[in-house]
């Protein structure tokens, strides 16, 4: 059991721990991008397989990316209208983004904002975190906070008092949209509509 308080779980993720915590979607597994492989190792997810980098505004993102003043002025219209919420945009990665992040093909990265106060408290007091839904690679996501334990007894989690006033997910993972040539290119139907 390695259930801990708010201030504890940021302080562990910190020091390079992995941790899950509530979003507006499922449950998120997280840690500093740098120690992006601690994801890949705990689920057994295949390199190929990018994660997101989460945060708590999305001007604590934009720096990760890289595009035309043009192109940053769309992005930043789209993330207006649907952030926080549940999509993830998959942009041109700039050269902060660890190469861990996405090894397959770090010329891109998938960034969101999440509609969850708590979540956004944790990612305000520890930066953009490397994320993804808490269960292994290829299963479904985990949505308790016991079945996370049970799956990752090394990962923070967060006290039932400190969950007490979470709303739940709604349980359907993001929409992922990626940036391709000039139009929206959708990679994952969500819980977002784009279009």
């Amino acid at each position: 059991m390695t259930q801990v308080s708010i201030t504890d779980l940021v302080t562990g993720v910190r020091s390079g721990c992995l941790a899950s915590f509530p979003t507006d979607t499922v449950p998120a597994l997280a840690v500093l991008p740098e120690k992006a492989d601690l994801i890949f190792a705990a689920k057994q997810r295949s390199q190929n397989k990018p994660l997101i980098l989460m945060a708590a505004t999305e001007d604590d993102l934009w720096h990760f990316v890289k595009g035309s003043a043009d192109e940053l002025l769309i992005w930043q219209q789209v993330a207006k209208a649907y952030w926080p919420g549940a999509l993830t945009l998959v942009l041109p990665a700039s050269d902060r983004v660890p190469r861990i992040m996405n090894p397959a093909d770090p010329t891109t990265i998938g960034i969101r904002v999440p509609n969850c106060a708590i979540a956004q408290s944790i990612l305000s007091r520890t930066g953009p975190l490397a994320t993804t839904s808490a269960n292994l690679s290829g299963q479904m996501p985990l949505q308790t906070t016991a079945e996370i334990e049970a799956q990752f007894p090394d990962v923070l989690t967060l006290l039932p008092t400190e969950l007490a006033a979470v709303n739940s997910g709604i349980g359907v993972p993001s929409t992922v949209a990626k940036w391709n040539d000039g139009i929206w290119q959708i990679l994952r139907q969500g819980a977002v509509n784009l279009f």
